[in-house]
Formats: structure tokens, sequence, C-alpha cells
């Protein structure tokens, strides 16, 4: 049995001093501070310290092979880096290699979660509707993979058309599971990326101006207008703009389930990056946006909108990034942040715009295991969760540098910011993991996680 003691518990809806009583690689109970345990216990000290479910990233791509390239880290390495950031499980995608079957695909990327440090789940990956396609989606859905992966975008590779995307949604629906979809209008972007090459404007420092935000907002309406007409849940991933967000928002009001995904580098990164001298670096779809636009879309995370923070982690390094710099059609798509995603927006709108422990609890763990079956087990504290926990010390001041962070590339989109709030000891499974920025047990133990049929026909209604 273990105590974390003298600390501040953090739920969703709720914060309070309480110790917390961990019994084998679950929460037994939280009770009042310095209730009297088990003498054998051991005692975990988090006096001045806030006690969090650990981190559910809903956005991770291990070993994601995208064209001529692949993503650098394993299992290990990817979740290696999770926990020191204070998140305990992560979720991947099955993305089908082209001629791949997608249930193919998510049995191969499923057989990779024991060499995990930490838990993870999967989304499955639809490009194509086929006479087996349903067949499938059951088949993965029995095995708990009930969420999918679709992209609006990326002709030729894996964009689906609509068609695939209506059948795709009224099959999950009728499985218990949702369609998850990245939304940036091909049409418009190839468009954009044409005018730009014609003037010689298709480097990394333009990509901004090649995928504009009118293609993400057409394609968000676009999609919401399918799903209405199935009635099925849609999850939007990495939503960039307020105008974006507020599409999905009017659906929900008109009774639609659907949720907003929104990232970290969306949320504290501009624009201004792709002046610098290695825009390469900041190259990711959705772009960067204008510095008003990310401050408008931060607000959302105040008002409720925003449903979810996600990484949308892909490990490439400086040597990929670089490679085709000079024509952004052809570089690898994503930025490290799997180990980031918890601090820098801990640093940036907890401890420096006032929200609130409770609300980062919420969109960072709490509703990225709701809205992918896997609460209450992830994502809580409460007696009977899995006990994953990070303890945060809220006034730890801390540089981010490449050389002591833990993701397996040469570089960092933060490096050199100065931060406030980290996680300094992380369980997982009732385990010190990580402890005052030491990895004191690197024994795997991940194990794939079955999600739940959704249901959001109760108290979720984000």
């Amino acid at each position: 049995m273990k105590v974390v003691r003298g600390g501040t518990v953090v739920e969703s809806n709720w914060s309070a001093p309480a110790d917390l009583v961990i019994d084998g690689d679950k929460v037994l109970a939280v009770v009042a501070p310095g209730t009297p345990v088990d003498e054998s216990a051991e005692i975990i000290d988090a006096t001045g310290k806030l006690v969090l479910p650990g981190g559910v990233d809903p956005h991770c791509h291990v070993g994601f092979t995208s064209g001529e390239f692949t993503s650098l880290d394993s299992y290990l390495e990817c979740t290696t880096a999770a926990v020191f950031g204070g998140t305990t499980t992560i979720i991947d995608f099955a993305i089908p290699r082209p001629g791949q079957r997608p249930l193919d695909a998510a049995v191969e990327q499923r057989a990779k979660a024991a060499a995990g440090l930490c838990d993870s789940a999967l989304h499955a990956c639809v490009v194509d509707w086929d006479e087996t396609t349903a067949q499938q989606l059951a088949t993965m859905a029995d095995a708990g993979i009930r969420t999918v992966k679709m992209f609006t975008t990326y002709a030729g590779e894996t964009m689906a058309n609509e068609h695939t995307i209506l059948n795709t949604m009224r099959a999950t629906r009728d499985l218990g599971g949702m369609v998850i979809i990245h939304c940036e209008s091909d049409a418009i972007v190839a468009d954009a990326q044409n005018c730009a090459a014609a003037t010689a404007d298709i480097d990394a420092s333009h990509m901004s101006s090649t995928r504009p935000e009118l293609a993400e907002t057409a394609s968000v309406a676009a999609i919401l207008a399918i799903a209405e007409s199935q009635g099925a849940p849609v999850y939007f991933v990495h939503q960039s703009s307020p105008a974006a967000v507020e599409l999905v928002v009017d659906a929900r009001k008109r009774g639609l389930v659907a949720f907003t995904e929104a990232v970290a580098h969306h949320l504290t990164l501009d624009a201004t990056e792709y002046a610098g001298p290695e825009p390469e670096r900041f190259v990711c779809c959705p772009p960067l946006r204008a510095t008003d636009t990310v401050e408008g879309l931060g607000r959302q995370l105040f008002t409720g909108n925003i449903t979810t923070i996600g990484s949308d982690h892909c490990c490439y390094d400086t040597a990929q990034k670089r490679s085709h710099r000079h024509d952004v059609r052809h570089m690898p798509n994503g930025l490290p942040g799997v180990e980031t995603r918890l601090p820098v927006i801990f640093s940036h709108y907890v401890d420096g715009m006032g929200l609130s422990p409770s609300r980062f609890v919420e969109l960072t763990a709490t509703n990225p295991a709701r809205t992918n079956g896997l609460y209450p087990r992830k994502g809580s504290l409460m007696p009977g969760a899995d006990a994953d926990i990070a303890i945060w010390d809220p006034a730890r001041e801390w540089t981010v540098t490449t050389g002591e962070l833990h993701m397996a590339t040469d570089y960092t989109p933060y490096e050199g910011r100065r931060l406030r709030g980290k996680p300094v000891t992380v369980l997982v499974g009732g385990v010190v993991v990580v402890d005052d920025g030491q990895l004191v047990d690197a024994t795997p133990r991940g194990r794939h996680l079955p999600a739940a049929a959704l249901d959001f026909s109760g108290a979720f209604h984000m």
C-alpha cells in the first residue's frame, strides 16, 4: 500500500487538500489529510504540490510512416518521454500503408503496446470503403478499437472521399464508436500550394499561406453536415482557429454530438516562428496561425468550447525536417510534443492566465479518457481508477532544452522557453516511475487498453 500525503488532489470537477491511498495498481480511497493508515504503507510526500490524474494524450503518432518519412520513436521511447511530461496514457494511430487493410494495421500497431512504459489505446484509420470495411470495423470494435481517424486532405495517400466518410460514420455510430477527423479542404490546400509554387513561395517560411484557415473551416462545415445527416458523433482533431471551433459549437447547439480537440503548439506558438532562422522545425498541419488567432483559440479553453488538448506528437528530427525545406509539399508534417504538452499548457494557461487546475485536468486527462471510452479507469483519481498519478510542483521554474528532454529527436519547438510548473513524481499503475527528474523504474508495463462503447447520452455534454 502507498499513500500520497500532503498534497491537493485535483479532479476535473473539484480540488481539495486530501491524501490518496493506493492498493496495488488501483486507487483505493481519497481521504482527509492526515487520516491514519497502515504503518507499513509507503508514504509519498506531496506537501505543497498538486496531485493530478496522469495525463491522457488523445493524439500521438508513434513510429508513423508518411511518404518517405517515418517518425523516429519506438513505444518505449515515446512513453518514456510521456511519463516525464506527466502523461501516463497515450492514444496512437493505426494508419494503414498503401494496400494494407485497416484491421491489419490495427493488429500490427496494437502488438507494440507491451513495449511501452505506460498504457496505450489506439485509433483505427479508414482511407477507402469497400465491401469488407464494415466487418473490419466490427472486428476492431469487438477488440475495443472504436475510434476511427479519417483525413479530408493528403490526396493519394490517406485522404478519404465523402462517401467513405459517411459510410464509416454510420458504421462506427452503430458500433458505439466515433470518427475522428483531420479537416482541411484538399482542393483549397492544393490551389494555395500551386499558387505559392508559381511565385517561388513554397518553402517553409511561407507555410501559413499554403494551408489557409479557410481550408479548415470549409472542411469542418462539410463534415458536420455529413455527421448530422447520419446522427453520428464526430471529433475534430487539432482545430487551429476560433472560427473552426465555433462551427462545432453551433452544431452542438443543434443537438449534434461533436467535439473539438486543440493541440499544445496551436495554443502556445504562432506563425511568427516561420520568419525565424529554422522555419522547417515548425512545419505542421494545420500550420501555426497568426498571433490574434492563437489568442482567440486560447480563450476558448476558458469558455468550455474546447473538449480536449492533445499533442499531435510526431517525432521527426532536424535532418528530416530540412530535407525538403524548400518545398513544404514534400516535407514531413508534425512536431515532437508528447513530453511538453502538459508543462507548456500548465505554464502558459494555468500559471500565466488563471485557468483552473480542475479545467486543466478536464482538458488533458478526463475528457480525453471520456471521448475514447477509457473513463473512469483513466483520467480520474476516484476509487477504482488506475493509480496513474502525476504530482506537480506548481512553483518549479525551469527552461526547456532538448538535452534535458527524452523524446527521440534532436530538437523541441519550445527550446529556451521558460516554464513554471512541472510534474516531479509520476506513478504508473501504482509504481513510481519518475521521481525528481530521474527515471527510477524503466520496466515496460504497457498494456493495450480496449475502449468501452462510447455513450454520450449522460452527463458528459462537451
